[in-house]
């Protein structure tokens, strides 16, 4: 595909190498000079310098000729306005992305009214993962998937004891015919190997046939709807924090944000019916503690800051809260959630480059996909001769970290494939990856006219 990205901040430039990462041809347009030449000097891509806001500077790309216009920039109008001109001017598909509630809560409408193909907003796709997590406390309605005579069954490991201290080649007796494809502990999504060791606080995503999958699940029982989860507190007012508390108030959760900002206490306060606000550091252990820390069901770290979120997580985990999740915007982060007790950390780059990548992508091969904990996507695709993994065994294909190929469906019979599996035309295939490595799985999948 041909596609034009506007803005060139972290958002604009991840999102460029996971395009470039599935083989898209790519142009970014951004005022900023010193930043493209950054960006031109370390990827293949166009890059024009100019204000993408002029409806000539449109014209003059030839917007018409892009499959795609994504705009990032950090001002919502601007994003908005861009799409809507370049759709305007004959652009199939534009999509942008938006952070002030008054345009998230109007998603529908904006598109329409501007004829946007898609509004993309990583606050609340955040906050709809954390509320999905802090409510249900499973990443699968019901703990389970089921499509073309495949199951993907998730399931706490101390269900099972026989599996807890054992490394996964080790379960294959106990797990005939099955793989465990995933693993959540502490926060993290594990894509496992054959040396990974299973803990009886692990969290086990086991992929096989239906039928045996449905012995399985007869042992480790049906998953609760909801959890009991009553007061949550959230350090941070920003648009996340916002969301999320929206949200869980309406279920009728005892909520308080802690904002440093007053003027933003102010507006979260008129905003936010049964929420309550309080202007003060969340870094300050002694006003948590005198806002109950210890008798909350969860914390959720939202501030601006990679280093506050996961201080206060720590603070968090170490008085007792059970559910703690930690909103992170780096990726070199990540690793650290794990040994603080983070028990959910989500990335909004990520979020937001999987939403868009997933709309470029459209329905195409793809027969379904399922985001579990705001990390990670199971999605069952169909093999098509043009791929280049057509034909080829699995130990030939160059599968980068952080994807794994689980199932594989063939003649109605659903295969655990090994290193000599082949791929081959009309198979149904299911992948579990990590969100972070989507972009190189799309190279994978891409097919050639």
């Amino acid at each position: 595909m041909k596609i034009v990205i506007i803005g060139a901040g972290t958002l604009g430039e991840r999102l460029a190498d996971a395009l470039l990462g599935g083989g898209n041809e790519v142009t970014i347009v951004d005022k900023d000079e010193a930043i493209l030449q950054k960006l031109d000097a370390r990827m293949d891509i166009m890059t024009v310098v100019a204000n993408a806001k002029s409806v000539e500077l449109l014209k003059e790309l030839h917007v018409e000729v892009f499959d795609a216009l994504i705009a990032v920039t950090d001002d919502d109008e601007k994003n908005i306005f861009i799409a809507s001109f370049a759709k305007r001017l004959g652009c199939p598909m534009v999509i942008a992305r938006a952070h002030d509630p008054e345009h998230v809560d109007q998603v529908e409408l904006i598109c329409s009214a501007f004829d946007i193909n898609h509004l993309v907003s990583p606050d609340m796709a955040c906050a709809n993962e954390i509320f999905k997590y802090l409510t249900e406390k499973y990443g699968l309605e019901g703990g389970r998937i089921r499509a073309d005579g495949i199951e993907i069954l998730e399931f706490d490991a101390e269900k099972m004891p026989e599996l807890c201290d054992k490394q996964l080649k080790e379960t294959s007796s106990l797990l005939p015919n099955m793989l465990i494809g995933a693993i959540s502990r502490q926060g993290s999504m594990i894509i496992p190997n054959g040396n990974t060791s299973i803990a009886k606080d692990d969290k086990i995503y086991l992929i096989g046939a239906q039928n045996d999958v449905e012995k399985i699940h007869k042992r480790v029982g049906s998953l609760k709807d909801n959890t009991e989860i009553e007061r949550v507190m959230i350090a941070g007012g920003g648009k996340t924090g916002y969301f999320l508390a929206k949200k869980l108030a309406a279920i009728h959760k005892n909520v308080r944000i802690i904002e440093t900002d007053r003027q933003r206490c102010e507006y979260l306060s008129e905003k936010l019916d049964g929420v309550l606000v309080i202007n003060g550091d969340a870094t300050d252990i002694n006003l948590l503690i005198e806002e109950n820390l210890e008798r909350m069901d969860a914390f959720v770290a939202t501030t601006g800051s990679d280093e506050e979120n996961l201080l206060l997580s720590l603070m968090a985990k170490q008085h007792g809260v059970e559910d703690v999740v930690a909103k992170m915007e780096k990726g070199a982060y990540t690793k650290l959630t794990e040994s603080l007790g983070v028990t959910m950390a989500i990335s909004p780059v990520d979020m937001t480059i999987y939403s868009i990548l997933s709309k470029l992508k459209g329905e195409g091969q793809t027969v379904f996909t399922k985001m579990i904990q705001g990390q990670a996507e199971f999605s069952e695709i169909k093999i098509e001769k043009s791929m280049p993994i057509a034909g080829q065994t699995l130990r030939d294909i160059d599968i980068p970290d952080g994807v794994l190929i689980t199932a594989v469906v063939r003649d109605g019979k659903t295969i655990i494939p090994n290193g000599f599996t082949e791929l081959q035309p009309d198979d149904k295939v299911v992948i579990l990856s990590l969100l972070s490595s989507v972009p190189m799985l799309e190279a994978l999948i891409k097919t050639t006219k």
